[in-house]
């Protein structure tokens, strides 16, 4: 991946901008064992997870990618398609479901459907924003999917957070 994919773009698109229904598809990413591996070592060194050998005793029959990492995959691929936004910050998960373990050469890409937005009924600097997200395999699989709650900056409160210090 190179540098420049990530590099920190200014958002332009307000809640106002903001349409239910809007539906957004990443670029596909091929997961490597040597990313699950290296993962999973630092930050969940379950044995299905870090031990290709006795990964195959477990129910899995291989390594699989520990759910934390395929969400940490999952934020890289939405930063691709929804960079544009001016979120204030994300608040929460609901309905959060592992549904089928990522392996070494699965390619996977995400999506995300605005499902409802929600004006602040005390702050006129932010709205709330509800969407579906799904991480995918090529074929459609459901990997991972949940719906995050996320607050999103109106023109009023974009126009407030240039006069500090906000990123």
């Amino acid at each position: 991946m190179s540098e420049d994919k990530w590099q920190a773009r200014e958002p332009y698109r307000t809640f106002e901008d903001l349409l239910v229904g809007e539906f957004r598809t990443s670029s596909p990413r091929t997961v490597t064992q040597e990313e699950i591996l290296a993962f999973a070592r630092q930050y969940d060194p379950q044995w299905f997870h870090t031990d290709p050998d006795a990964a195959t005793e477990s129910v899995f029959g291989e390594v699989v990618a520990s759910g934390i990492h395929v969400l940490a995959m999952w934020r890289q691929m939405d930063h691709e398609i929804n960079w544009d936004i001016d979120w204030v910050c994300g608040v929460g998960w609901d309905e959060l479901r592992l549904k089928r373990a990522v392996r070494a050469g699965d390619t996977i890409h995400v999506t995300s459907e605005i499902v409802s937005l929600e004006p602040s009924r005390t702050r006129t600097d932010r709205g709330t924003a509800m969407t579906r997200y799904k991480v995918l395999l090529d074929d459609g699989t459901e990997c991972v999917t949940f719906t995050s709650i996320n607050l999103v900056y109106t023109r009023e409160g974009r126009a407030r957070a240039r006069g500090t210090a906000r990123r």
